[in-house]
């Protein structure tokens, strides 16, 4: 677990709040539109009603813990699918199973996943995680 120093978490809770000078001589639909095309995923998601679960997704889960070389992005992304399944959670399921294919895995690596899952976390589980990839895959 990584832990922060105070002036850390300062910069961190800071940072997130500072706006680019570039942006405030912009009028506002131009910024609006800049700014919708820079954001990650996480902010286009959440971060209207959540901005600071957006910014530790951003900041902490994917910039921090999917960097760290202990483990591929490659294994990382087969340990969340498998998460993911365990758990039932196909919202979620769905852009992980699109990563793991960025990130190298297979769609038969990922079947085998789900199937080798259904006896660890579930029939029902799996055969939920069975839609997602078949959407996912437009199979």
């Amino acid at each position: 677990m990584k832990v922060f120093s105070n002036m850390s978490l300062l910069v961190l809770m800071l940072g997130t709040m500072a706006v680019p000078a570039s942006a405030q001589d912009q009028t506002p639909a131009a910024s609006d539109a800049t700014a919708t095309q820079q954001q990650s995923r996480a902010q286009q998601l959440m971060g209207a009603i959540a901005p600071k679960l957006a910014d530790l997704t951003d900041d902490v889960l994917y910039a921090d813990i999917w960097e760290r070389p202990q483990l591929s992005k490659r294994d990382r992304s087969l340990v969340t699918v498998a998460a993911l399944i365990a758990l039932n959670r196909p919202d979620q399921l769905r852009s992980h199973l699109n990563l793991a294919r960025q990130n190298g895995v297979t769609e038969e690596e990922l079947v085998e996943t789900i199937t080798h899952m259904a006896f660890y976390s579930g029939w029902p589980n799996a055969v939920s995680a069975v839609a997602v990839a078949k959407d996912v895959f437009k199979r």
